[in-house]
């Protein structure tokens, strides 16, 4: 699927069938991946900065995918590993994880540090969305 087209229909190229929406979060292994998911996609991205030492990390993985499954086709979630692409980190002055980062249209429009469960990210999501209107 195209980044840009995210948040269309997309079908099967062999049996035309209707896909279903992107439903789990795209793990993020570059910078240019990054870049690229951030400024083309049409939805706003839902970025979980996170380590795999981290405790809470671990606990709010379970709760990002149920995000990504509820709130398929209206927001697409990215995790990246702060181990795997340090300069992503460095470049948004990650300093806590796990963080949480909006992005819309290529820009960072809203942060949240610390653990919370879905509910909480749902709410801040929807928070940020109408602070941009």
């Amino acid at each position: 699927m195209r980044y840009e087209g995210l948040g269309q229909t997309f079908h099967c190229a062999q049996c035309k069938m209707e896909l279903p929406p992107l439903s789990e979060p795209v793990e993020v292994r570059s910078d240019l991946v990054f870049d690229a998911l951030i400024s083309r996609s049409t939805l706003p991205v839902l970025v979980d900065f996170w380590a795999p030492w981290c405790g809470p990390c671990k606990m709010v993985a379970p709760e990002f995918r149920k995000v990504a499954q509820e709130m398929a086709g209206q927001l697409v979630l990215a995790k990246v590993n702060t181990e795997e692409v340090p300069s992503l980190s460095a470049r948004f002055r990650v300093t806590t994880i796990p963080t949480m980062a909006l992005f819309k249209n290529g820009l960072e429009v809203a942060r949240q540090a610390g653990a919370m469960p879905a509910t909480a990210m749902r709410k801040f999501v929807e928070q940020a969305q109408v602070d941009l209107k």
